[in-house]
């Protein structure tokens, strides 16, 4: 098992960014067609623009799934790079997931549906967890990677941006509102990936205005074909 060694993790008690984020799309390895991803994202060493559907710089090749107002800044706790590397058994750098942001103090477990951030000159909004692809397993050649993401809840989230502005690394980041009756990441994340015949739970979810559209449709879709399965 090889050595493994990390970025030193910031020393405050609160969420702290340790990375911006930025890529541009570029073909995947390993595919047997092209496959467009931008994925392959590194940091920023200077401030950077975060406008309502992201930051200056970076770029999706699937705007279906990625990107868009609800899912401006894909988030990523950095607690979760150690076990990942053991899993992978290599090294990882900031931006390892395609992450554009690369925090501390922001597990899963903690972060809720439309908490609000202050992010440098921007706010900023949790809108749904990340839903792991493919594109996860195809960038290490490690198909399971997405399967992990999905059933250890790990999977990070996504902001909307509600004021935009210059972010970068080491940017004031801090909460400054947030509903205890909201769900957290973790539990959204069971619910959609364990608890898909859990309607009482979908529609608890639902309840969270903050929750983004394409989580929405999502839910909604299922619940019509509980209903019909039922009736």
């Amino acid at each position: 098992m090889m050595k493994m060694t990390h970025h030193p993790k910031s020393d405050q008690a609160g969420p702290a960014v340790l990375a911006v984020n930025v890529g541009q799309p570029r073909p995947l390895p390993g595919q047997k067609r092209e496959v467009l991803s931008g994925i392959v994202k590194t940091p920023v060493s200077t401030q950077v623009f975060l406008s309502f559907t992201g930051l200056a710089g970076d770029g999706q090749a699937d705007l279906v799934h990625h990107g868009g107002p609800d899912k401006a800044l894909c988030v990523y706790d950095y607690s979760r790079y150690p076990a990942l590397e053991q899993l992978m058994d290599r090294r990882l750098d900031w931006g390892a997931f395609g992450e554009n942001l690369t925090v501390t103090g922001c597990p899963e477990e903690v972060i809720r549906i439309g908490d609000v951030f202050e992010l440098g000159e921007a706010v900023v909004q949790v809108s749904q967890p990340r839903q792991p692809c493919f594109k996860l397993g195809a960038r290490y050649d490690y198909k399971e990677l997405p399967v992990y993401f999905q059933e250890s809840g790990h999977t990070g989230f996504y902001f909307r941006v509600l004021r935009e502005g210059e972010i970068g690394p080491g940017s004031a980041f801090r909460r400054v509102t947030t509903d205890e009756t909201s769900m957290t990441v973790m539990e959204a994340n069971r619910i959609m990936h364990q608890g898909k015949q859990d309607a009482a739970a979908m529609r608890s979810l639902l309840t969270i205005s903050a929750l983004s559209d394409s989580w929405r449709e999502t839910l909604l879709q299922r619940l019509d074909k509980l209903d019909k399965e039922n009736n």
